[in-house]
């Protein structure tokens, strides 16, 4: 059976190492991206020089008639989905919660718990053995700002993984019978891009004493972890919140 693996928030960051890993491990990758295609068309440049299938999908996961186009065109250009990396997330400049305006809670949430929630339920349709799949797995990228809370910063986002956490434990027992695993990886304090579109570029560097590990973590450390847990190595684990975050 082709495998065929479909990243959210694909075109940097985690889901860019995940995607150049799980090419490298003989899947068949859909990159999804929101605006920078460019990075996307690099990522799938990236799997296809060193023999790779991958295409890149264009949508914003918080529009539902996006998210219909995406898996649409997967289908059509890579067939029958059988892994789903619900990677694609957003955090906002740092606030205490009596400072947010309504607006910036509901762009966290339509994008970080919505969005991967409407991927999940089209990933469902296509993997389990209910609609005729032949199963699959699911990994939802979280946060260890879950448990952490995030105070004064970003206790909305922790607010929004929190939300993916429950949703991981509630789907992985809702499908577990129809072939489907579906677990979550809680990244701490990884060295990505996402830091400066919170306005905290150096964020991951500034944090690092406060890891037991003494540095912030890797994209394609956390990558390594999503792609155990697809795998079949994995294949008696569902319904798991597996923390990459330096004992954090």
């Amino acid at each position: 059976m082709t495998r065929i693996i479909l990243i959210t928030g694909g075109s940097r960051g985690i889901g860019a190492a995940t995607a150049l890993q799980a090419a490298a491990e003989g899947y068949a990758v859909a990159v999804n991206y929101e605006s920078n295609s460019l990075a996307a068309d690099e990522v799938v440049r990236q799997i296809r020089q060193a023999g790779g299938t991958a295409i890149t999908v264009q949508a914003n996961v918080a529009n539902e008639d996006q998210v219909l186009a995406m898996f649409a065109k997967v289908d059509a250009k890579l067939g029958r989905l059988t892994a789903l990396v619900n990677n694609a997330g957003v955090v906002d400049q740092t606030s205490r919660v009596d400072a947010m305006s309504m607006a910036r809670i509901k762009r966290m949430f339509d994008i970080n718990v919505l969005g991967s929630m409407v991927c999940a339920r089209e990933a469902v349709k296509r993997m389990s053995t209910r609609y005729g799949g032949e199963g699959g797995a699911i990994v939802n990228v979280t946060s260890v700002a879950a448990r952490l809370g995030a105070p004064g910063q970003y206790v909305d986002y922790a607010a929004a993984k929190g939300a993916m956490d429950v949703f991981t434990l509630g789907l992985a027992r809702e499908v577990a019978a129809e072939g489907i695993r579906v677990n979550a990886v809680r990244p701490g304090i990884i060295d990505t891009d996402i830091h400066a579109s919170g306005g905290l570029p150096d964020r991951a560097r500034d944090l690092a004493p406060q890891v037991p590990m003494q540095r912030p973590g890797r994209a394609d450390e956390v990558a390594s972890s999503i792609l155990w847990l697809l795998g079949q190595s994995s294949g008696y684990v569902t319904g798991s919140l597996l923390d990459v975050a330096g004992g954090r």
